[in-house]
Formats: structure tokens, C-alpha cells, sequence
């Protein structure tokens, strides 16, 4: 007899998870699987919860108010919550949908214990595994209990916890649908959790095992400290014994009790090693059966393994596909460009065709293969030096990996003639600002006539063109000259910095000689901001104009602007300022993210900040006040050089090195301007392209687009064909690698290898960072993690993630900067230091360690920072 609610586990499997949710079709899936032992049971489906709950309108009611629910609005959604599962648990369950569970509880013992357990169509998938979400009843006795304790898993669809998971993972409430799994009770010896993948390191030869004494219940409630074990290719490579003073039994009439362990057996183990070797065996065959490491419950009776339950481990990094067996060592691209958010395929697959280097994919973002140049004596030496100078943490984590010893081999290094290793340092150039002149000059012709030749491209004819596009942009920056005058200004940075440490005993010198050099379009990009803010100043009808527009508006409050008293100039000059700078935005390395020039709203706050805090005339005296402190640090510096023995050497060295900063420096920033201007090119005709996608019905919108790469989306617009389903699939997984944090190393084992700063030369409870600009600064901690939020006052220290040139508008406003990534001459060190700003980046955890509004200080020079009281 086929039941219409009820499906014994072994019909179903991973495909049925619309039926039956996900805890049940992992379940089905198990019991497939040779030498698997599952519990006994049955899975009353899906349609039994969707037929309870449509009988009731209010739920449908409350669902929408939940919706529309801010996720940090905790009362609001317990008190709904709450509403929902009072009502869900008060509907009797109609006496057809009890007599199929009574009838199938027959089948597998009548009167027996068993385990209810949620199972949410949302829940165990590979993207989200809703761990402990919805609730388990174990050591439940009787067909009246079984039907009482349903009826509690189905509304614990709705405890607080559940809701704000999935508001925050922006899961919908009513696309979810809870199933209900009854199995045969275990009583164990022991329980606990396998994981086929180091859950902390995500190294994926390594398993860890927590087991302990009775029912599981006793570690996942924290009541007792497991034993842990680590697996390493067949062995136990660490164990940790705890003393397990109580367990979770089950009582003979249903329900669980906490009891205590005998004194002898408290600090034995719950499992021998031979256990745990033949239980990690077990997952790697459920790891092989599901295609990715797991997160697996077992438990341990009369001998034998029983897997009561296995979910993917959604919190572990990807690792990029190598295509072999070898060893490799990735370094993060996001960490080194300051965009450590994932990026969609056609922004990741565009910054592929057209970077210097051959990078990876993972999690969406990008890596750099550093393998081959670790295994070679000379090109690891020039590497780590590299590291070392942008990001120390970046350098240790590849110091630990090389300490191994046995996963890097050492290649040896090319003979005498053979060729120099990859990466080396270009020739020198002459400190010639003509050359900046030149360089800059050539860069504008490219992309005016890439934007000349793009205009009549449509179609396949569209990607064959921008592939020879992507050829000139490599070519643009793979110039000798380009290289060149970048490398320039670098190493004249840094012996700068070593040398006058040296002869003077000062750290970051170069800091203030640095200051307002010609030519950097970064610094001048938020210098010009404040010329916008000067225009919009004298009109009171226009500043409270922009006090009202939502940084997510798009172009047309501009023309609104228009119409005010002083709105055209206004809107003049904010499109001259887009004219200029509308190809930036937050993480600009993405194609895909809108641009200034698209959303020009973001600008706003910046311009009313600017508009508050500073008098006319700001940035030509924020300018002149920069170069007159860079001369005065210039003269000073080279008198007390010339005090010194054999001064006048060492203080014309040091004018070499001063004037050849103050050349190049500043074109550090042009490059990356150049990437984005050509990038935005790119991305308009692509946007037109996916237009006449979408007119032809092979879209559903524009911006599907983004979700494939650039040579997928070449042949969709060969072909006119698309399966749908890949880009709900694309848009899953990007939702699911923003809650992923990229490492900055990582191994082809899942490693991501974590460095250290490893020092002792800061105060007790300060936060280490690397110091990218000098000075000492204490102020109010905003800690702001998009510009379009941003509400600054004078004096405020800004704390985010990152800072890439779309950042710089800022800058003029604070008066200090803390960021989590960041290197000594990544952008916004470069700039920090051309405005002066006190500033230490790569302070793991800053903006959840720093509080909003908290006093901090911050030593730009030691590199750490302090939170006051």
C-alpha cells in the first residue's frame, strides 16, 4: 500500500529533497551506501506540512510580516515567531495523516522508542546546512507521542534562530517546507561528530573525531568536553582525552536524563584508535557517495557504526581545481588588490584574460599558483621578500608551509645563463617625470580608441573584438617602461624606509616625503570631491535635497537636482566629476559592481560630509599644506644626513631617492585607473549585449549576465540558448561564498594557512597590524562597511575591511585609517600616507573587535592599535 504523507527512508535519496527535505534525503541516500547502517525509519513528507499549514491563512499572514522583518530585529521576530509555532502546534493533524504514521510506526515496532526529527527542504544542502536549526526529539515512546512530537518539529520551522537564518541568508520563508523523520531509537555506548575535513583548517586529508559516552545530546548541549581525535592518512596523528563526567541516557518511558560516569571511567577513551581509524573509513565512503567532505553523526551499539545523520560542511573554503595530484601553494589576488568579496563569473573570468599571471578560481575569488617560485631557492627568496614588504602575515603563512618540508620539494635553480626567475626586478629607469608624463598619455589614447572601436561591435563579433582588447590591455601593462616606473617608486619607498631607520634611527620617513606628489589620480579623485562639495555649499535648497536621496538611487535625482535654485551647477559638477571618475567603485576588480557613473547616489554622503566638515577652498590648501610639510621633511632630513660622517654621500643618496619618489609615486595609482577605465568599457557593451538577451527571451534579466563567465556568455549569444537552472545554481553558490572569509594562503589540501605578525614590542591587548603610514592619532572608531553609509565628523578614524582607490573620497574626511587587509604599498597605504593619515591595515578581526563610536588609537608608526576606555 503506497502512503500519500509517509515514505519509508529507504525509498527515497538526495533527489527528493523537495519531499521529503534534506536531513531525509541525506538519510536515503546513506542506507544506499555499502557497509552503511542507517536507523530504521520513515519520512512523513513535505505535501503533510504544506496541507496543515494551508488550512490556516494567518500563517500566510505572518510570513509576509516576517519578510519584510530587519534580521537585527530580534523582538520583532520572536514575538512573530512565537505567534506561528503556537499555531502551527495547536492544528490537529487530520485523522488520515495520523493513521498513515500510526500505521507505518507498526511496521517498525508499535510501541518502540524513536527518534523525530526535523528534516526543512532547506537544510543539509550543499550551500546551507541550517545545523541546528529546527529541533531533534529523541527517546520518544508510543504513537501518541510520535504525533505530538511532529506537529513540534514542524513549527520548530519557526523558532528564533531558524527565521533569522534565513532572513540573513535571504532564504524565503515560504519556499521552505519542513518534513518530519521518525527512526528507530539507538542507545549507544558512545556518539559524537566526524568530520571527513579539518572543520578549522579545512584541510581535506585530515579528519577529526569528538566522541563521548551515551547519547550524542551531551556534546552538541555543551555538557561534557569530548574526546578529540585528528586522522591523517589512515593513522591517528592526535588525540586529546577529556574527562567525560556525565552523558545523556535514555529513561525506559521516553525522554532523556543526564547521569553520572563512574570515576574510573571518566578519562578513558569513548572509542579506541582502531575504532576511530574504521570509523573515519566509514565517512570517506559517505564523503565519496555525496562529492564533498562531510559533517557526520554517528553513534556506536553492539559494536557497530550506525550514521544517524551527514550534511556537506558548508563553512569550508573551496580549493581551486588543479587538474593533478601535485602539491600547490595559492596566495590571494583579493588580498594584494584590497577586494576580498567574492566576485560573480563574468568579473572574475574577464580579471582572468586580462591579468599578467595565471589565476585560479575558488569560492569566487582569485589565486595566484606561487608553487613553483617556493620550490626554487632564488625565486622563493624574492617571493617571500615580496610578501614580506606587502604583508607579513601573507609571508609567514608561506614560512610555515616551507617549514614543512615535505609538501613544497625544492626544484633547483636555473645554471649560469639560463633564465632569471619569474617575477624578477625590471631595469632601473632615469628619474625623469617625462616618463610619468608619457606613460599616462599613452593610456588615455588607448581606451579613447578603445571606446572609438567598441561603438560598432554587436554580437560574436563583440568577443572577438574584446579578445584582441584583452591583448592591448596586457600589453598596456606588461610595457617594460610601465613596470618599470612602478618598481621605481616602490624600492625607492622602501630603501627610504630601511636606510634613513638606519642613519637616523626614524621609522616611515618616506611617510612625509611622499606627501601631495604629482600625479596621482587616487589622492586628486578625493581632492576633487571636495571642489563638488565647495559648488553645492552656498545652496541650502540643494544640500537638503541630498540629505534626502537613498545612496541606492540610481542617475535621475541629478536632473531633479537640475531644477532647484543652484541645482544645475550642482549637477554640473557632480557629472564632471563622473565624467572624470564614474568608471570606480567599491571592489572595481569586479566588472559587475555597479559604478559611480551607474549609481551615482553612493557619492553622496561623501559630498554632504565634505559639505560639513570642510571650508572652501579645502583641497587646493589640503594640497599646498602636503607639499609644503614634504619639503620642510625633505630639508630636514638632508641637514641632519650631513651631520653625519661621511653626510654629504649619504644626504645626496637620500635626494637621489627623494626625488626619485616623488617622480613615481604617484603613478602607482594610474594603472589600476587605467584597468577600471577600460573595464567599464567592457561592461557597457556587455550590458548591451545582455539586453538584446533579454528582448530575445533568452535572458530573464540584464544582470543574469554577471553569473557567467565571459566565454560562457560568448556562446550564449552564439547560440541563443541557456539552461535557466545554471544561473539559479551561480546565484546559490555566490550567495553562499559571501559568508566564506578567503584565506590568504591555501593549500591544494584545503589549508588555509594563517600567519602571524609574531611580535612583543606592543602594549598588552592592542591589535596588530602592519604599519603603513606614520603618525599617532586617537579619535571616534567608525567602523563603516560601505561608503555609501558613510556619516563621518572631523575626527573620526575609519575602520573596514578594505580600502581600494574607490575609498579615497574618505580619506580627506578621517583623520586615521584601520582596515583588515592591506599591504605597505597597496592603494589605500599609498594614500593614506599621501593625506597624512595615521594608518596600520592588516588588523585581523578590526571590525568585530572595534566597536562603532569607540575612542581607539592608532599608531601608524608601531603598527598596532589601541582601544580605549
Amino acid at each position: 500500500m503506497i502512503e500519500p504523507y509517509v515514505r519509508d527512508l529507504r525509498e527515497v535519496d538526495e533527489t527528493q529533497v523537495a519531499v521529503v527535505g534534506g536531513k531525509a534525503a541525506h538519510l536515503g541516500g546513506l542506507s544506499r551506501i555499502e557497509g552503511v547502517r542507517v536507523p530504521a525509519g520513515f519520512c512523513v513528507t513535505t505535501d503533510a506540512f504544506r496541507r496543515i499549514t494551508a488550512d490556516v491563512p494567518s500563517i500566510g499572514d505572518r510570513l509576509d510580516e516576517l519578510s519584510r522583518v530587519d534580521p537585527d530585529d530580534r523582538e520583532t521576530i520572536r514575538t512573530l515567531s512565537a505567534q506561528i509555532r503556537r499555531t502551527v502546534e495547536g492544528i490537529a493533524l487530520p485523522g488520515d495523516l495520523a493513521a498513515a504514521v500510526t500505521r507505518a510506526l507498526a511496521r517498525l515496532g508499535g510501541q518502540a522508542a524513536y527518534a523525530v526529527r526535523s528534516s526543512a527542504t532547506a537544510e543539509d544542502l550543499p550551500t546551507a546546512s541550517s545545523a541546528g536549526q529546527q529541533d531533534t526529539y529523541l527517546n520518544v515512546v508510543g504513537a501518541p507521542a510520535v504525533l505530538r512530537h511532529i506537529s513540534r518539529c514542524w513549527a520548530s520551522l519557526f523558532t528564533e534562530r531558524a527565521v533569522t537564518y534565513r532572513l540573513r541568508g535571504g532564504i524565503d520563508h515560504r519556499a521552505v517546507h519542513m518534513a518530519v523523520v521518525v527512526q528507530r531509537m539507538v542507545f549507544p555506548h558512545a556518539s559524537g561528530v566526524l568530520f571527513t575535513a579539518d572543520p578549522v583548517t579545512g584541510n581535506r586529508k585530515v579528519a577529526t573525531v569528538d566522541s563521548g559516552f551515551g547519547l550524542g545530546e551531551a556534546l552538541v548541549s555543551g555538557l561534557v568536553n569530548p574526546d578529540a581525535f585528528k586522522v591523517r592518512h589512515g593513522e591517528v596523528v592526535a588525540r586529546s582525552i577529556a574527562a567525560k563526567r556525565r552523558a545523556v541516557h535514555a529513561l525506559p518511558a521516553g525522554g532523556t536524563r543526564e547521569v553520572a560516569i563512574d570515576a574510573q571511567e571518566q578519562e578513558q577513551p569513548a572509542l579506541t584508535d582502531a575504532q576511530v581509524v574504521r570509523l573515519v573509513q566509514l565517512g570517506r565512503r559517505i564523503e565519496a557517495h555525496f562529492g564533498r567532505p562531510q559533517d557526520i553523526e554517528w553513534c556506536l551499539a553492539d559494536d557497530g557504526f550506525q550514521i544517524l545523520q551527514s550534511r556537506p560542511i558548508t563553512t569550508l573554503f573551496p580549493v581551486p581545481e588543479a587538474g593533478d595530484q601535485e602539491n600547490h601553494v595559492y596566495v590571494s589576488v583579493g588580498h594584494q588588490q584590497m577586494m576580498t568579496d567574492p566576485m560573480k563569473p563574468l568579473g572574475y573570468s574577464l580579471w582572468q584574460l586580462t591579468a599578467m599571471a595565471p589565476m585560479h578560481e575558488a569560492g569566487g575569488r582569485l589565486f595566484v599558483d606561487v608553487t613553483r617560485r617556493l620550490a626554487s631557492p632564488a625565486g622563493r627568496a624574492g617571493l617571500l621578500d615580496l610578501m614580506g614588504r606587502g604583508d607579513p602575515l601573507v609571508r609567514d603563512a608561506l614560512e610555515i608551509v616551507l617549514d614543512r618540508g615535505d609538501f613544497v620539494l625544492p626544484l633547483p635553480d636555473a645554471g649560469p645563463g639560463g633564465p632569471p626567475p619569474a617575477g624578477a626586478a625590471p631595469a632601473p629607469i632615469a628619474t625623469d617625470p617625462a616618463i610619468v608624463t608619457g606613460l599616462i598619455a599613452r593610456s588615455r589614447a588607448s581606451v579613447a580608441a578603445l571606446e572609438r572601436d567598441i561603438r560598432t561591435k554587436t554580437g560574436p563579433a563583440l568577443f572577438d573584438f574584446l579578445l584582441e582588447a584583452f591583448e592591448e590591455h596586457k600589453r598596456i601593462l606588461g610595457d617594460p617602461l610601465n613596470l618599470q616606473a612602478i618598481m621605481a617608486a616602490m624600492e625607492a619607498t622602501w630603501w627610504l624606509g630601511d636606510t634613513l631607520q638606519e642613519w637616523l634611527g626614524e621609522k616611515n620617513a618616506a611617510d612625509t616625503l611622499a606627501l601631495s606628489a604629482p600625479d596621482n589620480i587616487t589622492s586628486e579623485m578625493g581632492l576633487a570631491l571636495l571642489d563638488v562639495a565647495d559648488v553645492i555649499r552656498p545652496h541650502p535648497e540643494v544640500v537638503a535635497f541630498l540629505q534626502g536621496v537613498g545612496h541606492a538611487a540610481d542617475g535621475a535625482f541629478l536632473d531633479e537636482l537640475a531644477k532647484l535654485p543652484g541645482g544645475t551647477e550642482a549637477r554640473d559638477a557632480v557629472e564632471a566629476y563622473l565624467d572624470r571618475y564614474g568608471m570606480r567603485c567599491a571592489g572595481e576588480i569586479d566588472i559587475t559592481r555597479p559604478r559611480w557613473r551607474e549609481r551615482p547616489a553612493t557619492l553622496v554622503p561623501a559630498i554632504l560630509d565634505n559639505v560639513r566638515n570642510f571650508e572652501p577652498g579645502a583641497a587646493r590648501r589640503r594640497f599646498e599644506q602636503g607639499l609644503q610639510k614634504a619639503q620642510e621633511k625633505e630639508r630636514d632630513v638632508l641637514s641632519r644626513l650631513r651631520a653625519l660622517p661621511d653626510g654629504d654621500r649619504k644626504a645626496d643618496e637620500a635626494k637621489r631617492m627623494i626625488d626619485r619618489v616623488r617622480t613615481f609615486i604617484g603613478y602607482r595609482e594610474y594603472p589600476k585607473y587605467g584597468i577600471v577605465s577600460r573595464s567599464f568599457v567592457y561592461k557597457r557593451a556587455l550590458l548591451e549585449e545582455a539586453e538584446r538577451l533579454v528582448q530575445a527571451g533568452v535572458l530573464a534579466e540584464q544582470e543574469d549576465a554577471f553569473h557567467l563567465t565571459f566565454q560562457e556568455l560568448h556562446e550564449v549569444v552564439r547560440s541563443h540558448r541557456l539552461d535557466g537552472r545554471l544561473i539559479r545554481q551561480r546565484k546559490d553558490a555566490f550567495r553562499s561564498y559571501q559568508a566564506l572569509t578567503p584565506p590568504r594562503v591555501l593549500t591544494s589540501d584545503g589549508e588555509a594557512v594563517t600567519g602571524a605578525y609574531r611580535r612583543d614590542d606592543v602594549p598588552a591587548g592592542a591589535l596588530i597590524g602592519l604599519a603603513v603610514s606614520a603618525g599617532t592619532v586617537e579619535g571616534r572608531a567608525r567602523v563603516i562597511l560601505d561608503m555609501g553609509e558613510a556619516d563621518l565628523e572631523a575626527g573620526d578614524i575609519l575602520v573596514t575591511t578594505f580600502t581600494d582607490p574607490s575609498w579615497s573620497p574618505l580619506f580627506v574626511a578621517v583623520a586615521g585609517l584601520v582596515t583588515e587587509v592591506g599591504g605597505l604599498m597597496t592603494h589605500g597605504a599609498v594614500i593614506a600616507r599621501e593625506y597624512g593619515l595615521p594608518a596600520v591595515v592588516s588588523v585581523e578581526g578590526a571590525t568585530r573587535l572595534i566597536r562603532d563610536g569607540q575612542r581607539i588609537r592608532v599608531h601608524g608608526t608601531g603598527g598596532y592599535v589601541e582601544i580605549l576606555p
